[in-house]
């Protein structure tokens, strides 16, 4: 699934408003992604979105972190069949049009393409129609990006439904303007974010998250993903699914003041040793927004120094290693359990049509203040986003 990007940028001392679910009876439900078609993918992009997307904890991209990712938008990453890959969203309902989103836990904006956005910038998507809503008076928001790319635009008060569950007077982003990026992007038609309310972009006053609109009303406060490489994953809502996960889930507390999932990251090893012995990753946040599992630089350097052949090539931005090579697994230790992302979910994509050279999904920078968590360590594992003790908690165990 390609990381569909937003800002979580904080906007303090705003208020909270709270819109409110129709249902009153416990609910539970699940919610299948369903294909959103072909893409391709790239390392040097995918690098670059994180940088943009956390530019404030990770820093801003180095220079030739840029220049990779243009080299590959303005080359040959289309054209290379090799890194095609399967993207996924979930099905939407707000007002009377139907939506395919990206699901993010990193953000907390529910922003689409709608009928007010430009025709030249919403081709090929589907659109909501704001006819259908309350436009909130006064109210904006903009998302952007340490490249200035991003989004913004109005708010509408409308009726969405999830997997059959309804929010009533839910904040709904219209989008008015979209950088090139979300445009090409056709398979979705905007992103639901699931991170804290206390990042929501909406201005002069801050918007709910649809699960924090909907939390009461479900049978327990909490949601699950369970994201899978090369196939289409599932998010459950109000119950965990048993059947999902081996052996127990271990819980750690989360870190939520800066608006995210987040946890601590303990010791890490590679490979044949599983005893997770490392130095310490630290703080972290689980994000199904962000393609990337980015870690501290002496991280990403011992797991490499794994790999034959590997090497941080600056010309791509990150490291690489030749295609053929069986890449060892990755052990991070969380709460009191390590957990393991294969190898193979490591080999990202190859950096051109010869495929002799792959990205590595697991890159490292140096000063950040937290690592990410993306989407090559979430396939691997059965996460629980759980709001059901007094401070909120993540789960975690193996598929």
């Amino acid at each position: 699934m390609p990381s569909f990007m937003t800002s979580a940028a904080l906007v303090a001392g705003a208020t909270l408003s709270m819109a409110a679910p129709t249902e009153r009876t416990p609910k539970t439900f699940r919610l299948n992604q369903v294909s959103a078609g072909k893409y391709h993918k790239s390392g040097p992009i995918a690098l670059l979105n994180t940088y943009n997307r956390y530019s404030k904890h990770i820093g801003p991209a180095p220079a030739h972190v840029v220049k990779a990712a243009q080299d590959a938008q303005e080359g040959s990453v289309a054209a290379n069949p090799q890194a095609e890959d399967e993207a996924y969203v979930c099905p939407v309902t707000a007002g009377s049009s139907q939506l395919n989103l990206d699901f993010d836990t990193g953000s907390a904006d529910l922003w689409v393409f709608a009928t007010d956005t430009p025709s030249s910038e919403s081709q090929g998507h589907n659109l909501y129609d704001t006819s259908s809503g309350q436009q909130i008076d006064g109210a904006t928001w903009d998302i952007t990006y340490q490249d200035q790319s991003g989004s913004k635009g109005v708010v509408f008060s409308d009726t969405v439904v999830v997997g059959g569950v309804t929010a009533t007077s839910q904040a709904v982003e219209a989008a008015t303007s979209v950088s090139t990026q979300f445009v090409q992007n056709t398979g979705s038609d905007g992103l639901l974010g699931l991170a804290f309310s206390s990042i929501n972009t909406v201005q002069p006053q801050q918007q709910t998250t649809f699960f924090d609109t909907v939390a009461d009303s479900l049978a327990a406060k909490l949601f699950t993903a369970d994201l899978k490489k090369g196939e289409a994953g599932s998010y459950d809502f109000g119950y965990i699914d048993d059947s999902k996960h081996t052996g127990d889930i271990t819980y750690v507390d989360v870190d939520n003041s800066q608006g995210f999932w987040g946890f601590t990251a303990g010791g890490y090893s590679v490979g044949d040793d599983t005893s997770a012995g490392g130095d310490s990753i630290g703080s972290a946040i689980a994000d199904t927004g962000t393609t990337l599992l980015y870690v501290p630089s002496s991280v990403a350097s011992a797991y490499y120094q794994n790999v034959d052949g590997a090497e941080n090539d600056s010309s791509q931005g990150g490291y690489v290693f030749p295609c053929s090579n069986t890449l060892p697994d990755f052990h991070v230790a969380i709460g009191s359990g390590v957990f393991t992302v294969p190898g193979s979910y490591i080999n990202y994509a190859p950096t051109d049509s010869s495929g002799s050279t792959c990205f590595g999904g697991l890159q490292g920078g140096d000063g950040q203040s937290l690592s990410i968590f993306g989407d090559i360590f979430l396939k691997a594992h059965f996460v629980v986003f759980d709001q059901t003790q007094d401070s909120p908690r993540l789960g975690f165990a193996p598929q």
